[in-house]
């Protein structure tokens, strides 16, 4: 996911299948931007091409495009980022990969949590890309991100997905835990370090995102679900007893073997309303 394999090169493909990475379906979006090749990336779209990335926006049209894909490719090399593989599900007309870049920094390697969405058409090519991660790993703050998409009100979690969410809105923390595998985790944007894990870590971590005064009501406005793995993407918009900005972000959640939660993992930049956690670098909504 997300792009066209037939499109690219032999050369490009036997090295994809050499490192263990091309997929019969999609070339994987980091393997697509460095395989030097942009006529492939824009001609994977079914129109012209749309992506939004935290950093750039929005970037629409083939110029603009192909611009991007080459700034990219330089800082990907730039700074020797080597991309590990996490999760990735591909229905008919949607689909979301998610990696974790590892790259060069001042003060050494740093992780970098990413989750791409796309919307598909029926014959594989891309209506738009959206990209989402967290500014604090590259820059040491949170940049407020403007929604992306508009809220579905007729969207409901279903299954322990859903459980999930009516616990997040109600602040409710016996909920939240219950909702998890006993070995499952929460991940927050920043990855490394940030992983809470086992009933104590999730309880702890919940107990301080709901110290605000209340719950954590998401807008839902997209969902890719194939039932082991659901992407979900949402708007911030209220915090506790504080009202926000509305902020874009998605969470993907993987079901373990009991039908509850094995991993949530979060892609988000809100900066929570949290008073008295300024060591905490980076704080989440799930």
């Amino acid at each position: 996911m997300p792009f066209t394999p037939e499109l690219f090169s032999a050369p490009v493909l036997e090295r994809l299948e050499e490192n263990g990475r091309h997929e019969l379906v999609s070339v994987p979006y980091f393997d697509g931007l460095m395989a030097g090749e942009p006529d492939a990336l824009v001609k994977s779209f079914a129109a012209v091409p749309v992506l939004h990335d935290p950093v750039r926006g929005r970037v629409k049209g083939a110029r603009a495009f192909e611009a991007f894909v080459s700034d990219a490719s330089s800082w990907l090399r730039r700074h020797d980022v080597t991309v590990e593989d996490v999760e990735h599900v591909i229905t008919e007309r949607r689909g979301f990969e998610e990696v974790v870049l590892h790259f060069d920094a001042r003060n050494g390697r740093v992780d970098l949590p990413v989750a791409i969405v796309a919307d598909r058409r029926s014959d594989g090519r891309i209506d738009e890309l959206r990209i989402y991660f967290s500014s604090w790993p590259l820059a040491g703050r949170h940049a407020h991100r403007p929604p992306l998409l508009q809220p579905d009100p007729d969207l409901r979690g279903s299954d322990v997905v859903g459980d999930y969410q009516r616990a997040l809105a109600a602040a409710d923390v016996d909920a939240i835990v219950a909702a998890f595998e006993p070995d499952g985790y929460a991940r927050e944007p920043a990855g490394g370090r940030h992983v809470h894990t086992h009933v104590d870590g999730l309880r702890s971590f919940y107990e301080l995102l709901f110290s605000n005064g209340g719950g954590i009501p998401l807008e839902h406005c997209a969902v890719i679900d194939d039932g082991r793995a659901c992407a979900l993407e949402y708007n911030v918009v209220r915090w506790g007893r504080t009202e926000l900005a509305p902020e874009a972000g998605v969470a993907v959640y993987v079901r373990g073997p009991n039908g509850r939660l094995a991993a949530a993992r979060i892609y988000d930049d809100t900066d929570p309303p949290l008073a008295g956690d300024e060591s905490w670098p980076l704080r989440v909504v799930p």
